[in-house]
């Protein structure tokens, strides 16, 4: 079952088209990411699909829904590349600020919250202010915050974005946790060989447009090479001195 359907969407900035039809669907608990390199259009394409950005053109659905309604019905939890914490602000306080958001009442604050805890893996770093956390211990209680409300859907742009090779596994296999219990993941990365432990099926994206799309080994079959970097530069002819 498809739980992510994307079609034609295309997007404009000034002139500059940014994302260039692009189309794909992504199953029920599946981890599929977008790759290509800075500028490419991943994050707008992400933006688009969690309801942040309308499209110009073509149409996104989650579980049959528009994105708006998708996202007031907490289907959807979006992870920002950029995104940031409250400095002054305590990990447990600021997992329950985010947690009374969605919850319904008391008690489902209180089990969002539990599993928020377990999910960042963060301890009694958790009842100290997020000013003194490192760039790893941010990404996790971030990601945290986003999966502990256990959205159908979690669209995570570039979700190991500047971490350092510990805490860049710790937060894969955070990711890998949710889709075992039935997540669905929509990533963007530029990192593409951890892309390719990471993802069940993904598509090259590069200037705006979808170049190639399946499993790993499929686009390194395809496309030729030791790995899906290598793969990459072969579809889009060669390196890009632009990209």
């Amino acid at each position: 079952m498809d739980v992510i359907v994307v079609e034609d969407l295309r997007k404009s900035f000034d002139g500059h088209e940014a994302v260039r039809g692009v189309s794909f669907a992504v199953g029920e608990g599946e981890i599929y990411g977008i790759i290509g390199p800075n500028g490419a259009g991943k994050t707008t394409t992400l933006r688009m699909i969690a309801g942040i950005l309308r499209p110009d053109t073509g149409r996104v659905l989650i579980q049959g829904k528009e994105p708006g309604e998708a996202r007031e019905e907490g289907l959807i939890g979006y992870l920002p590349e950029d995104a940031g914490v409250y400095r002054h602000l305590k990990g447990i306080d600021f997992l329950r600020f985010v947690a009374g958001l969605y919850a319904r009442g008391e008690d489902e604050v209180e089990e969002m919250v539990e599993r928020g805890v377990e999910i960042s893996g963060l301890g009694e770093a958790l009842n100290k202010p997020m000013g003194g956390y490192s760039k790893g211990m941010k990404r996790r209680i971030l990601l945290a915050a986003v999966l502990m409300a256990r959205p159908r859907v979690a669209i995570l742009d570039e979700p190991t974005s500047g971490l350092d090779v510990y805490h860049s596994v710790m937060v894969r296999n955070i990711i890998k946790e949710y889709a075992r219990s039935g997540g669905t993941v929509l990533l963007s990365s530029h990192n593409m060989l951890e892309v390719e432990y990471l993802c069940d099926r993904l598509m090259f994206l590069h200037r705006g447009r979808k170049l190639g799309e399946g499993t790993p080994g499929e686009l390194v079959a395809r496309y030729g090479g030791a790995n899906l970097e290598e793969a990459f530069i072969n579809a889009i002819g060669g390196v890009d001195v632009e990209a």
